[in-house]
C-alpha cells in the first residue's frame, strides 16, 4: 500500500530511498558536526537530545521531520556536509522550513551543486504516519509517496 503526500517545494529533485523520522526538531549542529568534524564516511547522529535520530545513520537517508532547531551555524554545517557527500537525499517536512535550514540547502545545490530535495508543508498527518525504514518516493513537483 501507497500513501500520498503534497507539500511546498523548496528544492525540488526526484529521490527515492530508506526515511528516518523525528518527530521533534532536528538540531543540524548536534547532529551532524561530530561526524564532519571527524571527516567520517557517515553522519551519524551526535544530538543526544533527540531520542528519534541519536546513534542513526543520517547521509543518504530521506529525513522526515518537523522544522529544524539550533544554532544559526545550521546551514553552513549542511552545506560541509555537502562539500564532504554527507548530506541526506531528501528533508521533507511538516511544517514551513526555517531559513537556516533553507540557507544550509540552497548553499549546497549552488556552491556545491548538490541538490538535497527539499519539500515542506506535508503537514501532520505526514508525519504520524511515516515510520523508520519505509521507502519513500520524493517527485519533483512536491508530492511524497511513502511505501509500507
Amino acid at each position: 500500500m501507497k500513501k500520498e503526500f503534497k507539500g511546498r517545494v523548496v528544492l525540488g529533485a526526484n529521490v527515492k530511498g530508506e526515511c528516518v523520522v523525528s518527530h521533534e526538531g532536528l538540531n543540524i549542529l548536534a547532529s551532524f558536526q561530530k561526524s564532519v568534524l571527524k571527516k567520517e564516511k557517515q553522519v551519524i547522529c551526535s544530538d543526544q537530545n533527540n531520542k528519534d535520530l541519536y546513534k542513526k545513520n543520517l547521509t543518504g537517508k530521506i529525513l522526515c521531520l518537523p522544522k529544524t532547531i539550533g544554532s544559526t551555524t545550521g546551514g553552513m554545517v549542511l552545506q560541509t556536509c555537502a562539500t564532504l557527500g554527507l548530506t541526506p537525499k531528501a528533508l521533507l517536512f511538516s511544517e514551513h522550513i526555517d531559513s537556516l535550514a533553507a540557507a544550509g540547502v540552497i548553499l549546497a545545490d549552488v556552491w556545491n551543486e548538490i541538490r538535497i530535495s527539499t519539500i515542506d508543508s506535508l503537514g501532520e498527518e505526514f508525519l504520524e504516519y511515516v515510520k523508520d525504514g519505509q521507502t519513500i518516493e520524493v517527485k519533483d513537483d512536491g508530492t511524497v509517496i511513502v511505501e509500507d
